[in-house]
């Protein structure tokens, strides 16, 4: 007998206050046109209560979240459907491959452009998600306008600079951004969760701040790598954070064949 989550959707503010990476979902958008398939991908569930379920959830922009269907972890996959009660819960079904739990559409309409998360009870019983995947239907895939820039900032009064890395012109308009530093001739370093970064988004585009500490950091090159459905662009500074800035799409970095270079800000 599959659980009801009697209390999952009332449970769901307070979890999302407490979203973390505990589970995965690969993509961040997807964009499919009218009539193929789609698949969403859940992975992680290692840490999730096997005496309940993978649970999927559907969340339009102006909406709040509704549940869609859940996925029994104790056995083969069985999927449950009756509890949520969507709308459209005819146009779903489910799929569970070892730990990966899938949500599938076999025939995608406007009317499922929304994000998708999964989630479970952890083991100690209580809801976690993950950031979720938003479906885009009909629109094209656009790769990002990508730079760097020294940024100008209060932060100068106090002995501190900051590099902008600003995404545009993008379709889908999500981004994800990361940052990594090179000294010369030395290996990349990733910078780690507890280093100064701001993320700002509007339409049409999204920015990154990282915040630096001027004594040694001008002797870094920094990189910023942003994640689109399209692949990743990145973005580069030259020693010492400041002047050209070169900016190169993922597939051609190897190559070093550079698509773009831009003039950076002055300080």
């Amino acid at each position: 007998m599959l659980f009801l989550p009697a209390a999952a959707l009332c449970c769901l503010c307070s979890a999302l206050v407490a979203m973390a990476a505990q589970l995965i979902q690969d993509d961040l958008t997807l964009t499919r046109k009218a009539g193929v398939n789609v698949s969403f991908s859940c992975r992680g569930t290692e840490q999730c209560d096997s005496s309940y379920e993978v649970y999927w959830y559907q969340k339009k922009d102006t909406e709040t979240f509704t549940g869609i269907l859940g996925i029994r972890i104790s056995d083969g996959g069985t999927v449950g459907k009756g509890y949520f009660n969507h709308p459209q819960k005819d146009d779903f079904s489910a799929a569970k491959n070892q730990t990966i739990y899938e949500l599938q559409i076999q025939t995608v309409q406007v009317s499922h452009s929304a994000t998708y998360y999964c989630s479970c009870y952890k083991r100690n019983y209580y809801l976690i998600f993950v950031s979720g995947t938003k479906l885009f239907v009909d629109e094209q895939v656009v790769k990002p306008v990508v730079s760097v820039y020294p940024a100008a900032s209060r932060a100068h009064l106090e002995g501190k600079s900051s590099l902008l890395c600003l995404a545009s012109a993008m379709s889908p308009p999500l981004v994800q951004f990361s940052w990594k530093r090179q000294k010369k001739n030395g290996p990349l370093e990733e910078l780690t969760s507890a280093e100064e970064q701001l993320e700002l988004r509007e339409p049409g585009r999204s920015a990154s701040i990282l915040l630096l500490h001027q004594q040694g950091d001008s002797t870094y090159k920094y990189r910023c790598y942003v994640e689109h459905e399209s692949g990743t662009v990145t973005a580069q500074t030259e020693q010492g954070n400041e002047g050209l800035v070169t900016v190169f799409s993922s597939d051609s970095a190897s190559s070093g064949d550079a698509v773009r270079e831009s003039r950076g800000a002055e300080r």
